[in-house]
């Protein structure tokens, strides 16, 4: 006999929401990450510093990140449904994917463009660089402590305040080298500026790829030791065997779990294993559980994956 159970302790999937905080931290982030890409372009072009407009390109590729990651929040906050029984979370990831493979991309530009101005003279108003890039700073600084109150709910808040302190030490970047020139009139550290906010901004956005593409792939989260899960679970008592055994994420955030546990016929089927098994799993931090009870017997009759 088989008896199919889902966590009766715990938050159901379409429980599972955004908080408004989140939102307003992102609306924030894009309103000062827009204004600035805005004040940067302009005045790079001008003041003919290449960093400050590597600086505003980034900047360009976190607004657009930004407004992904607002409209993922948004859509993932609507409730599960019969089409979509897990929610809408796995947008979030979605849009933190994206956020990685833009931000790379930009990288990849503003590498490009330092490595055709190494060795050449370029003159520079380092008076304009220098305000723009102050202002710069000081509005990543207020983006950063707005995102960074959120980011533990969200791995699309966490994307965007990735970008953000990006931002804000690449204003740092082109701060000193504007200092430099200004100076000692050594323009290259313009151009040494830019590779430097390459060698920042790359590490941390290949981070992102990866630990949204694992969510997506449906690889375990980190943190969680399947063999130590199964371990725990078979010995638990009457429970005579564990197999597929399946531990995800939908949103990045969030452990999900199910399993087979394989009972003894004597110990018989009741509430009590199951509770037994679903308080074990919560020692992981696994809070929503679908946890199927079987004899022996009936390991011939099923596939597993």
């Amino acid at each position: 006999m088989d008896q199919e159970a889902s966590h009766g302790h715990s938050h159901g999937l379409g429980d599972i929401h955004v908080a408004t905080g989140p939102m307003g931290a992102l609306s924030v982030a894009l309103a000062v990450t827009g204004t600035v890409f805005l004040v940067e372009l302009i005045g790079g072009l001008l003041s003919g510093s290449l960093a400050l407009v590597s600086d505003a390109m980034h900047m360009l590729s976190d607004s657009a990140g930004l407004i992904i990651a607002l409209l993922a929040a948004l859509i993932g906050r609507r409730a599960a449904t019969a089409r979509a029984t897990y929610g809408h979370r796995r947008v979030e990831v979605f849009a933190a994917l994206i956020n990685a493979i833009t931000v790379s991309a930009v990288v990849v530009w503003i590498l490009i463009q330092a490595f055709a101005r190494l060795g050449g003279e370029h003159e520079i108003d380092t008076g304009l660089m220098l305000i723009i890039a102050v202002i710069g700073l000081l509005a990543n600084a207020i983006s950063a402590w707005v995102l960074s109150r959120q980011q533990e709910e969200s791995l699309n808040v966490q994307g965007a305040f990735l970008h953000v302190m990006a931002d804000l030490i690449g204003s740092v970047v082109v701060i000193i080298a504007a200092l430099v020139i200004r100076w000692t009139g050594w323009t290259p550290a313009d151009t040494l500026a830019s590779l430097v906010i390459v060698a920042l901004v790359l590490p941390r956005s290949l981070r992102l790829l990866w630990q949204s593409s694992e969510v997506l792939l449906e690889r375990v989260p980190h943190g969680v030791d399947t063999e130590r899960v199964a371990e725990s679970l078979s010995a638990l008592p009457g429970v005579a065997a564990v197999h597929d055994l399946h531990v995800w994420s939908t949103d990045g955030m969030t452990p999900l779990a199910t399993c087979h546990l394989v009972i003894d016929r004597d110990q018989g089927i009741g509430a009590g294993i199951l509770d037994l098994a679903q308080a074990q799993l919560r020692e992981f931090g696994i809070e929503h559980s679908t946890i199927q009870l079987e004899y022996p017997e009936h390991l011939g009759h099923e596939q597993i994956c």
